[in-house]
């Protein structure tokens, strides 16, 4: 087995409990049945945005004979996302500081291909997203896991700096978080700040702060977002408009550098070189041209927020314990069995699907996607009710 392959082998150990979900599960085999109730991905149960086909739909036809040449930012592209994170953060980012990528996926890696070097440490927040510590590791570097307490999932700024050490180079931040529904506040914000910058001061170098914003418009009951960049001067924003659109398979989004960070041209640099040798992780030319329109659309908020309080006020009537998000697309609900796996199968059993804890790191929970249609939550609630039953006997 060659170098390359095995360190890829070594990395997708850690993806094993989610390859094996994905490619030997019953919702695998199952997967596209209408007859089931799917709550396991954040994928669209209902049919698109009518705007999103709109704007493909003219954006798609030539004006000119360059008009699907190779393109790296379409200008009017990344001047109005720019303007849009103005609006948001009150900060001045520069078009010449947004590069276009194909969702928050690729963006991760662009950033992380662009900034960290072999031998390097990267700081990830347990429970994470799937990917976060394979992808740090496939770049050579170390992933560093800072694992962070139930029921309420508090940035632990204490626990981070304790895993700072000289090689620290980078750490990824999600929120709202993925899976726990958490907006990190201010002052857990204002407390990291303030570790990241004595940190950055004793290594000499600045630790940056890669900023997963995938889901800071998808808030419940009014609630705000503060992005990490108004509290840290080295951070750098991942955004896709995959969750805003409920469109994931149209991988649209972007890396934004702060303005806060000074002397940014060598950064420019490298982040555009990683985009082009990781290969060309760019966004099609017609999805680029779509960004002044898809900017504008969001998903109905008010009929999620519903769904998340129909099944809320369903499964903590059934006698669930639930943790009611307050954003993100999903809800963690505790297993009444320990076994998280053996109660999904359970589940599996009355046609109720959903994602169970372990492959989220965290063991004796499960996850509720609520980008179920209306129809689906009205006939899971009796598959909910008849598996808890199952369950306490």
């Amino acid at each position: 087995m060659s170098t390359v392959s095995t360190r890829l082998a070594a990395i997708q150990t850690g993806l094993r409990p989610l390859l094996d979900f994905l490619n030997h599960s019953e919702h695998a085999r199952r997967m596209g049945d209408p007859t089931i109730c799917d709550f396991v991905f954040g994928n669209p149960h209902e049919m698109p945005l009518n705007g999103i086909v709109e704007s493909i739909q003219r954006h798609a036809v030539p004006e000119n004979k360059e008009w699907f040449a190779y393109t790296t930012k379409i200008p009017a592209a990344v001047k109005t996302i720019a303007s849009s994170l103005h609006a948001r953060t009150g900060l001045d980012f520069e078009p010449a500081d947004v590069y276009l990528a194909p969702g928050t996926f690729a963006a991760l890696a662009i950033a992380l291909r662009a900034t960290v070097d072999p031998g390097d440490e990267v700081i990830f927040i347990s429970p994470p997203w799937f990917f976060y510590e394979s992808m740090i590791a496939v770049m050579g570097a170390t992933p560093v896991r800072v694992t962070l307490s139930g029921p309420g999932f508090r940035l632990d700024a204490d626990a981070v700096d304790a895993a700072v050490t000289p090689r620290t180079r980078a750490i990824i931040v999600n929120s709202p978080q993925n899976p726990t529904g958490r907006i990190y506040t201010r002052e857990e914000l204002d407390a990291l700040a303030a570790v990241l910058t004595g940190a950055s001061q004793r290594n000499g170098r600045p630790i940056l702060l890669l900023s997963d914003e995938s889901y800071n418009r998808i808030l419940f009951d009014g609630r705000s977002f503060v992005s990490p960049a108004l509290t840290y001067s080295h951070t750098v924003v991942l955004y896709t408009y995959g969750k805003q659109l409920l469109a994931p398979g149209e991988r649209l989004g972007y890396v934004a550098i702060s303005p806060s960070i000074g002397s940014r041209e060598d950064l420019r640099e490298a982040i555009l070189f990683s985009q082009i040798v990781g290969g060309w992780q760019f966004p099609n030319t017609t999805l680029q041209r779509a960004v002044p329109d898809l900017e504008k659309l969001s998903i109905d908020m008010a009929a999620l927020q519903r769904r998340r309080d129909r099944l809320f006020e369903a499964l903590v009537g059934l006698g669930y314990e639930v943790t009611k998000p307050e954003a993100t697309f999903y809800m963690m609900v505790r297993s009444p069995i320990e076994d998280d796996r053996a109660f999904t199968r359970l589940l599996a059993r009355h046609d109720v699907f959903v994602g169970p804890g372990h492959i989220f790191e965290m063991p004796g929970y499960f996850r509720i996607s609520l980008t179920a249609n209306d129809e689906m939550v009205g006939r899971a609630i009796a598959g909910f009710e008849s598996a808890l039953r199952d369950a306490r006997h």
